[in-house]
């Protein structure tokens, strides 16, 4: 026991001191976004990193090893003990197949380079056929409770997916009506045999439903079932706006979106005694800013800003503030800005803390 608590620390120790030596330690160098939808837009990831350098560090470029992908990163001086990031964000279209990518990241820290990575496999659409079935809804059985679109775009198309339904029961289940909000359609089976499948195919029309963030909505698929006749489903989507691979030129000639801060630390408050604060977003680019939404993740945090359009070289202030009632302990919370800067259409803003009763 004694000897297995002491290699365990050892261990514990030679992480910590692995993490110190890296002026510049990353949660991780190489991302594996797994099968990616060729149809379905752009996949973004952020590589996340402290400074653990005694001074502040400044990125000064990011080159990616393809036209395809597309990077961003912190523009502003990362202070010591303070996170950045590097945002990566990868088009598949007319790329099947395997991909590996890299990031070759230069900071006026170290004198090599880094080297960050991206890998996958871009696929025509998912592979519906092989998902576990394992949620009973009456006689009926799906592989969750809900229905995940994903990413899908403001200004694209509906995206559409497909998911698997089987027939567990011994009696012929009838597909009746469908009750949606119009901007989700579904295409069911007229019936279901015992122990066959089918498909259900759900379009989200996202410019309909004009909304960006998080979205979650409900819909009911009627049948004859006569155990659970009715079935209830939650939708799932997050809506961002698509930005085309843009050249260089294009970029010189972009918006650009920097806020003063990334990640906001408050000191240990009492329940009850409300947070606010503010900080400032620049337009760095060459044409003017537009802000189309600002989203929190918690109902706890309110965010507003003096304007929604920010002129080249304009500073503007998103002002917040927290209310702590009935809350205690570490809290992460986070507002996201989405706008038209399409080197970093999405940027977060993070808000961490301790609540005291």
């Amino acid at each position: 026991m004694k000897l297995t608590l002491i290699i365990v620390l050892l261990s514990m120790g030679i992480i910590v001191h692995a993490q110190l030596a890296e002026p510049l330690f990353f949660n991780e160098k190489i991302h594996d976004f797994g099968e990616v939808v060729e149809t379905a837009g752009p996949v973004d990831f952020e590589f996340i990193f402290t400074n653990n350098a005694a001074r502040p560090v400044k990125i000064i470029s990011v080159q990616a090893s393809c036209g395809c992908t597309t990077p961003g990163w912190s523009t502003d001086l990362v202070a010591a003990g303070t996170k950045g990031f590097i945002k990566v964000s990868f088009d598949p279209k007319g790329r099947p197949g395997y991909f590996n990518k890299t990031l070759t990241v230069t900071t006026d820290l170290i004198s090599s380079p880094l080297v960050l990575q991206i890998k996958g496999t871009v696929v025509e659409q998912l592979k519906v056929a092989d998902q576990p079935l394992l949620v009973a809804k009456g006689n009926l059985r799906f592989a969750s409770n809900s229905f995940n679109m994903g990413k899908v775009f403001i200004n694209k198309p509906a995206s559409v997916r497909e998911y698997v339904v089987m027939n567990t029961g011994a009696e012929v289940v009838e597909f009746k009506n469908v009750v949606a909000p119009a901007y989700i359609k579904i295409e069911k089976p007229t019936a279901l045999n015992s122990n066959t499948k089918g498909i259900i195919k759900i379009s989200y029309d996202a410019k309909l439903r004009n909304q960006y963030g998080f979205l979650s909505d409900n819909i009911e698929i009627h049948t004859n079932d006569s155990v659970v006749p009715v079935k209830v489903f939650s939708v799932y989507a997050t809506a961002e706006e698509f930005f085309p691979t843009q050249t260089p030129d294009e970029l010189l000639k972009a918006p650009m979106l920097v806020s003063s801060h990334y990640e906001i630390l408050f000191d240990r408050v009492k329940s009850g005694k409300p947070i606010e604060n503010s900080l400032t977003l620049t337009n760095r680019g060459k044409s003017t800013l537009e802000i189309r939404s600002i989203q929190s993740n918690c109902t706890c945090v309110i965010a507003a800003m003096d304007k929604q359009s920010i002129k080249p070289g304009e500073v503007t202030q998103l002002s917040w503030k927290m209310n702590t009632e009935g809350r205690k302990g570490t809290q992460n919370k986070a507002i996201t800005i989405y706008s038209n800067d399409p080197r970093n259409p999405v940027q977060r803003i993070t808000l961490s803390g301790y609540i005291e009763e």
